[in-house]
């Protein structure tokens, strides 16, 4: 089954649509950590782009083992220049392994999935060379879109890819990349948003962005039907299930801003996953949402 991997972002960073606690202090947020590992998580998810999470996260491993995946910074701000590109995503890894507090980084991700191939794939080569020097273990690409995913796969020196999944997300399926990963064993997959930033577990149709075709109430009012009848403890356990009913997912990325939320989520990652006729039933009886509502990107600006 898939594993329960600790999502940072909100340790660095407020976010979440519906988070109501806001980023917690560092003693907070070391505590957090600490407690996750000795609970028995062992896979941390974390980025150069999430505030200071790196940071946090290294102090409180200063004494602990976990594997890391973290991600390059997005680059932002180097332009068309590949020589400064390059030398920006060196700067990313030099930062983030000072920040984690690791000689030599376990997974590393491209934030952006376009670099592997920009300025004629100059900065994946330069990360290969990372690699192959033992500064980086295993690369792998963080994946907004069917096509960055199919993209990705084409390539040998991919290992791992993040991908937005949750049980409303019916593209992943549609465009056959289930089908794909299953062509490639080597591939671990993490997946992220299985609550679309709370929106599917929090019960509370006002924090949804207002997107035409979207009817919050009636999704909601399916969900918690579907809960019913397949016997779940709530939508949040529907929604894992679903994710850790997925043969080709490996890792289920959970934010967290409380010992509350880690202790929630530890007991409803001791619940069986869906099975695949489950998992076909949940598809059956959900709506089909558009691409604006899947991609948070995509929202209207609040």
């Amino acid at each position: 089954m898939a594993e329960f991997v600790l999502g940072s972002v909100q340790l660095g960073l407020p976010y979440g649509a519906a988070n109501r606690t806001g980023k917690p202090s560092r003693e907070a947020a070391v505590a957090l950590v600490r407690r996750a590992l000795a609970c028995g998580i062992r896979t941390i998810d974390t980025a150069r782009a999430y505030g200071d999470a790196e940071e946090r996260v290294g102090e409180a491993l200063s004494n602990e083992h976990a594997f890391v995946v973290t991600k390059l910074s997005p680059l932002s701000d180097v332009g068309d220049d590949a020589g400064i590109a390059v030398a920006a995503a060196e700067a990313s890894v030099a930062q983030s392994r000072a920040a984690l507090r690791m000689e030599r980084l376990d997974c590393l991700l491209l934030h952006r999935a376009v670099h592997r191939t920009q300025f004629g794939g100059a900065i994946w080569q330069r990360l290969l060379a990372l690699r192959d020097a033992g500064t980086i273990g295993r690369l792998g690409v963080s994946v907004q879109s069917t096509a960055e995913a199919a993209d990705a796969l084409t390539c040998p020196d991919v290992r791992h890819i993040q991908m937005p999944f949750n049980l409303l997300d019916w593209r992943w399926r549609e465009a056959g990349i289930a089908d794909a990963l299953a062509k490639r064993p080597d591939v671990t997959v993490h997946v992220r948003s299985v609550f679309l930033q709370g929106l599917l577990a929090a019960g509370d149709p006002a924090v949804w962005p207002v997107i035409s075709g979207v009817d919050p109430v009636a999704v909601l009012a399916d969900i918690d039907r579907l809960v019913r009848e397949l016997g779940r403890d709530s939508a949040a356990d529907l929604c894992l299930a679903y994710a850790r009913g997925q043969a080709f997912i490996a890792g289920v990325v959970i934010g967290l801003e409380t010992e509350a939320q880690l202790d929630e989520n530890l007991t409803l990652m001791r619940n069986p996953p869906l099975t695949p006729a489950e998992c076909r039933f949940v598809e059956d009886c959900l709506p089909r949402c558009p691409e604006q509502l899947l991609n948070p990107a995509l929202w209207p600006k609040k």
